[in-house]
């Protein structure tokens, strides 16, 4: 660790932030640009913010040696979410000496020291700053602590002020904050309201070319009959996959699948693009390097979560336009990206997108069919298998969906 925090560095990225505020950004975007101003000040190699809800924490931005662990999830009993809820609000923590697997995984990666402060607000955690070191570095200052604890502070301020954060649906800062605040979570209702309408369309559309052959057979040409018969299998197929996605978001574990096992993911990507329907196969560019490591999860279920984030990023991407697969590997995971070139997802959504039934705009008039079970089966299926899944935008244009698994 440095003799001393860079404050001139400090003081003008913060100015820069204030700036940001003022012109009317939030959320995310503000938050990330924290990290990356605090990252050098503090001479770290890492920045990372974990935001709290009640089923856990994730997190939620991450910088420099530490951006790996975006989408990270830690589950309420994990030993180490325990400890950052409790005890000392700004405190100086050895990841070798801590006995999860993240930790270890950030101790294998030479990130052993951090020094750690809780968000709170009127004693309610919402979430916990992290400022990552290398093995060799020194203890952390006192400055060092008063400056992670400050920025702490900053941000539960900007949850204080609900400037796009929380990110997450079920996010902690309701409990925290002033009288008179009110969400009302009626799951039953909107499952009823989402599925009748996704429900109605693909059986209106049967009903009426089923009905259409019965009454006008004879009259029908050959082409008109067998075109009425392709548009009935199709609405069937999608009956069926909406179907099976319902019943998928009730079950404890995936249907089928046992412990998580070593697989070639290079190998599994192939037969999943193979199997994808034929409008979304021929859009799809499949980018893999000359050798992957092999990966741990489920051969079968991550057939299923290629073609959700295929069929998503065919949703919101102009019609034949490019759906890219990649993959790649590092020392501890694997993991393998969709893009597309569509609308891109704004920084308010990148965590809200996984919640059971969210749709990014409502109504009769929305502009983009769907459940909104699609990216929570996925981030279901993925956490299952110790992996994590993240949306980001894509340089360019577009939404980056990565998914990591843990490496053999």
């Amino acid at each position: 660790m440095p003799d001393r925090t860079d404050y001139a560095a400090l003081i003008a990225g913060h100015t820069v932030i204030i700036e940001m505020i003022n012109s009317g950004d939030a959320g995310l975007p503000v938050l990330n640009q924290l990290l990356q101003v605090a990252q050098p000040a503090l001479g770290a190699a890492g920045m990372a913010f974990v935001e709290f809800a009640p089923s856990g924490g994730r997190v939620i931005a991450a910088t420099g040696a530490a951006e790996w662990t975006l989408g990270r999830p830690l589950p309420a009993s994990d030993p180490i979410t325990s400890c950052l809820l409790t005890g000392p609000r700004v405190r100086h923590v050895r990841t070798d000496r801590c006995t999860n697997q993240l930790a270890a995984e950030l101790a294998e990666r030479g990130l052993r020291r951090m020094v750690v402060s809780r968000a709170e607000i009127a004693g309610h955690t919402v979430g916990s700053l992290h400022a990552l070191y290398l093995a060799g570095d020194d203890e952390a200052s006192t400055d060092q602590h008063a400056v992670v604890g400050y920025l702490g502070s900053c941000i539960a301020h900007m949850y204080g002020y609900q400037s796009g954060l929380p990110v997450r649906g079920d996010g902690p800062v309701v409990a925290a904050l002033a009288d008179g605040l009110a969400v009302v979570d009626d799951e039953r209702d909107l499952f009823v309201a989402v599925t009748s309408h996704e429900l109605r369309t693909p059986v209106t559309v049967i009903k009426g070319y089923a009905d259409t052959l019965t009454d006008h057979w004879e009259s029908l040409s050959e082409t008109d009959r067998r075109q009425a018969a392709r548009v009935i299998g199709q609405r069937a197929n999608d009956l069926a996959r909406l179907l099976d996605r319902l019943l998928a978001s009730a079950a404890e574990a995936w249907p089928g699948d046992g412990p998580p096992a070593p697989l070639d993911l290079a190998e599994t990507l192939r037969l999943a693009v193979a199997d994808l329907p034929a409008d979304l196969r021929r859009r799809a560019t499949l980018q893999l390097p000359a050798e992957l490591p092999r990966a741990v999860g489920h051969r079968q279920s991550l057939g299923t979560v290629l073609t959700e984030l295929a069929t998503n990023a065919a949703k919101y991407s102009p019609p034949g336009s490019p759906i890219e697969i990649s993959a790649e590997a590092d020392d501890q995971t694997v993991c393998f990206r969709v893009s597309d070139r569509g609308i891109g997802v704004r920084p308010e959504h990148v965590e809200r997108a996984f919640d059971r039934f969210w749709q990014g705009d409502s109504g009769d008039r929305r502009r983009y069919p769907g459940t909104g079970l699609g990216l929570y089966l996925v981030r279901r299926i993925v956490e299952q298998q110790n992996g994590w899944v993240f949306l980001r935008p894509r340089t360019g244009g577009g939404t980056v969906a990565e998914v990591r698994l843990p490496r053999r």
